[in-house]
């Protein structure tokens, strides 16, 4: 109650979820239209309690674990939902979709599905497609291709009525 209290002084609207014990982040990128591939996951293992600002940019102790250490069924899985994550907002293009995975019952968690992902040297996106066989460039070419794509399929589309 007191934590709701003190978040209402910041919105109107509050977003309570459950906890998941044992935590652990797991990210996998997501490209495409309607071809969509998915990256092999990888692992945020953050310095502190929380990965904000400090955790990410700051402080050097993070640890990042390309590919996350996960069984094939388990990968297999964070795949199939990262794409199902991607679908369900009509995406297109990228999107890095982040989870949380309880350590111990291997439940998953969609925690976001960022559609605007990192993309500096350190981020985990270009990294993700790297390790998975898409270099830096490629995967430039890629997104500009996906984008002309993208824009040619809405100028077919009606934009007056007659």
């Amino acid at each position: 109650k007191a934590a709701m209290d003190h978040a209402a002084g910041f919105d109107r609207k509050i977003v309570v979820e459950q906890a998941v014990p044992n935590a652990r982040e797991i990210e996998c990128a997501v490209l495409g239209n309607n071809q969509l591939e998915a990256s092999i996951p990888g692992e945020v293992v953050p310095s502190r309690e929380f990965y904000d600002y400090e955790a990410k940019y700051v402080d050097e102790g993070s640890v990042i674990r390309i590919p996350a250490p996960l069984d094939a069924e388990l990968t297999d899985k964070v795949q199939h939902l990262a794409v199902t994550a991607f679908k369900a907002i009509d995406g297109s293009g990228m999107a890095r979709v982040d989870f949380l995975l309880n350590d111990e019952t291997k439940e998953l968690f969609v925690s976001e599905v960022n559609t605007i992902p990192g993309f500096t040297t350190i981020s985990m996106y270009p990294k993700l497609w790297e390790a998975s066989g898409v270099p830096y460039v490629e995967l430039l070419d890629r997104l500009i291709l996906l984008a002309l794509e993208k824009h040619a399929a809405k100028q077919l589309l009606r934009t007056s009525f007659p």
